[in-house]
């Protein structure tokens, strides 16, 4: 849901009733994960995606159907060996979508928009639906934000409510969309429920440490990513907003000092990648001793085989363990033979996009198995 937000809250402020289906769970391969979005409104206009095509047309009748009667529920969409022009993915995989109705008066309606907002906002929200359980429940909304206030209710009781919060609100600060399976009494007894549950959560962070032309076209690609880009260089000369226009910021700090500003202030997660592109050892050593102390997602520095192998007996020096060493990504990105500094940022981009996802970087071509794979608790961006 939260990928097409912008035009539901437009449908909302319009007072347009619509029914939104939404991904539950996938197996097999299929093209979007939990949380992808298709909406549909009382005029038969269609907002986002589900499977880039294959089910489209019979979702968007049954958000009609669920618009005139105000019933949703879950359907699954699959593959047919038998039929091949039969409603399903032609890819293989299977799809679990829930349908829910969103109308005017229905009371799910201002708890999906409380989220909306919260996501318009840039602030911390999560939506949680029931998608299995109980007849009577399957559909509630419950509303997290991120200082534990709520909206909404799962309809078992304020017990269930507060386990099922708690439960949400740890997915959320931890960026995380998927299911999560919870007991209808408020613990692990009782007739159990799934909850999908959908984050909002700020963009992850890309940090570049280097103004230079390399770290200029990084900052392009790392914005059309998604990520929220901060340029840092401890020379005002070439450290401005006029040269890297596609940054959210662009200080003027020593490095290392930046980096430790941004943990202390709690700026830092692990969806953070931090890219080191200076390879100037008064920069790059202390930078590096802290930057691969912390939690973060990735940490690659520039540099010929040479400079890293300077870089590491320093950083030896300076006591970092072994293990944390071995977390450098050194010479930064994978080997896509190009050398411009656009070429030079794909690489970079894609290591840091494979690290991150867990990505085995071979040709897919050669890798067995499913072209989409998709891991419980996907992270939203």
């Amino acid at each position: 849901m939260l990928d097409i937000t912008d035009g539901l809250r437009a449908w909302y402020a319009a007072q347009r009733d619509l029914a939104l289906a939404t991904i539950v769970a996938v197996s097999g391969s299929a093209p979007r994960g939990p949380g992808a979005s298709l909406a549909v409104d009382d005029r038969g206009t269609a907002l986002g995606s589900l499977s880039g095509g294959c089910v489209e047309s019979a979702v968007h009748e049954l958000c009609l159907e669920a618009i005139g009667s105000g019933k949703g529920g879950v359907h699954r969409f699959g593959y047919s060996d038998d039929d091949a022009f039969a409603v399903g993915l032609t890819c293989g995989g299977v799809l679990d979508v829930l349908i829910t109705p969103v109308r005017g008066h229905d009371p799910v309606r201002p708890v999906i928009g409380s989220v909306l907002d919260a996501a318009a906002r840039g602030t911390r929200a999560a939506l949680a639906r029931v998608v299995s359980g109980p007849p009577a429940q399957l559909g509630r909304a419950l509303a997290v934000h991120a200082d534990g206030t709520r909206a909404g209710g799962l309809g078992s009781g304020a017990a269930l409510d507060r386990a099922a919060a708690a439960r949400v609100r740890a997915m959320l600060l931890a960026g995380r969309t998927g299911t999560a399976e919870l007991g209808t009494a408020g613990g692990l007894c009782g007739e159990p429920l799934t909850l999908l549950v959908e984050s909002a959560a700020e963009p992850p962070r890309l940090i570049v440490y280097g103004a230079v032309d390399f770290a200029a076209a990084l900052t392009r690609i790392g914005a059309f990513l998604g990520h929220r880009v901060t340029v840092c260089d401890a020379r005002p000369v070439f450290a401005t907003p006029a040269r890297f226009p596609d940054a959210d910021e662009v200080i003027v700090d020593w490095p290392h000092r930046h980096l430790a500003a941004e943990r202390d202030a709690g700026r830092l997660d692990g969806r953070t990648a931090v890219c080191v592109l200076t390879h100037d050892a008064k920069f790059d050593v202390p930078l590096l001793d802290l930057a691969l102390r912390l939690p973060l997602a990735y940490v690659g520095a520039m540099g010929s085989r040479r400079t890293h192998a300077e870089r590491a007996r320093r950083l030896q020096e300076e006591g970092l363990p072994q293990a944390a060493l071995a977390r450098l990504r050194s010479p930064i990105g994978l080997d896509l033979g190009g050398a411009t500094p656009e070429e030079t940022a794909l690489a970079i981009a894609a290591e840091f996009t494979a690290v991150r996802h867990g990505g085995t970087v071979l040709p897919l071509v050669q890798r067995p198995g499913p072209v989409h794979r998709r891991t419980s608790g996907a992270t939203v961006p």
